[in-house]
């Protein structure tokens, strides 16, 4: 009975997480044939000269977009030709269960003709007192189209993640997988211990190598709404063969319109993980909340999203960091065009 009022319960929160992502995803895209509408009504004889963007714009997207980092939890589209973005991430996790987890992140991307795009990403991580190294990546996308040639411009995304360090913690709460095991035991399953190869010295797990694909959409609605959404699915190699997929999605709109500045909006991501042990019994994680952009200058540009759970699976709270720089062609005249100039 406990059983099926758990599998009950796991079941309202995917439909609930899923309806909600659907309903904001339709609006969406019953809006795009209004928004096409309204950028043909621009006059032909109108010439409008924008100076003082932070990059030429990558292939005819807007220059927010164009630094590819959208917002702490979404990417978008590809950089510039030619344009180099580097960025420092900070990522603190708050458990329902257990200490908190901190996670930084170092990335340099490189934008490349023919809509092509090439990234680095260093992880390390620090968790009850331990330090360590996590992963090494090596990203590459691909822009299907010019912007706004396809709806939702969509954007092909590839990564593979080198695992560097060891698994210091696992995705389930301490006392759950204790549960889980100890079931396993009273069943006489058979528990499949880690191979030797796969443990270091302290008896901790090495971290596995893993690949990931994500699908990147991204629009501007009415040259005011800036909104990206990730699909990404991520499968780790070896050891308890992690496998998570899930969406992020996120919405923007400057405040500040002088170069458009500062920016606010609201985010979230679900997630659903699953290992070989527990493919019927995935974990549900749902976080939601708003996202601040702020420009201190014309190439930097500061990320905040404080994110909060919304599911038993979820972290209480998440609080994500993003510092970035761009540099490359025109990334010394200035920040990013008005919203109103674009595409004139």
């Amino acid at each position: 009975m406990q059983n099926k009022t758990v599998a009950a319960r796991r079941g309202h929160v995917h439909r609930w997480v899923f309806n909600q992502a659907l309903v904001i995803f339709g609006l969406i895209v019953c809006s795009l044939p209004s928004i096409q509408t309204g950028r043909t009504q621009t006059a032909v004889s109108e010439q409008v000269v924008v100076a003082g963007e932070e990059v030429p714009s990558a292939y005819g997207a807007p220059a927010g977009i164009s630094r590819t980092r959208f917002s702490p939890l979404t990417t978008a589209y590809v950089l510039p030709p030619g344009a180099v973005y580097g960025g420092l991430i900070y990522e603190g996790d708050a458990f329902r269960h257990g200490p908190p987890d901190h996670l930084f992140t170092e990335e340099v991307e490189v934008g490349l003709p023919y809509r092509f795009g090439v990234a680095f990403e260093i992880a390390q991580e620090r968790f009850n007192g331990d330090f360590q190294n996590k992963s090494f990546s090596v990203e590459a996308r691909y822009a299907l189209a010019d912007w706004n040639k396809i709806p939702l411009n969509p954007t092909l995304f590839a990564e593979y993640k080198f695992g560097t360090g060891r698994i210091i913690h696992e995705e389930r709460p301490p006392e759950q997988a204790m549960a889980e095991e100890e079931l396993a035991r009273h069943s006489h399953l058979d528990v499949e211990p880690a191979d030797e190869g796969e443990m270091d010295e302290e008896g901790k797990p090495k971290m596995p190598d893993a690949y990931e694909f994500r699908l990147l959409l991204a629009e501007d609605f009415g040259e005011r709404v800036e909104w990206a959404m990730n699909w990404f699915f991520e499968q780790e190699i070896g050891f308890d063969r992690g496998r998570e997929w899930g969406f992020a999605q996120s919405a923007v709109v400057p405040i500040w319109l002088e170069h458009e500045r500062l920016k606010t909006g609201v985010e979230m991501q679900y997630r659903n993980f699953t290992d070989k042990d527990t493919r019927d019994d995935p974990l549900h994680s749902f976080v939601v909340g708003p996202t601040i952009a702020w420009k201190p200058t014309h190439n930097t540009r500061v990320d905040v999203s404080p994110l909060f759970g919304c599911t038993d699976d979820s972290p209480r709270a998440q609080v994500f960091v993003v510092f970035s720089m761009l540099f490359g062609p025109g990334s010394a005249t200035g920040a990013e065009a008005p919203a109103s100039t674009r595409n004139r």
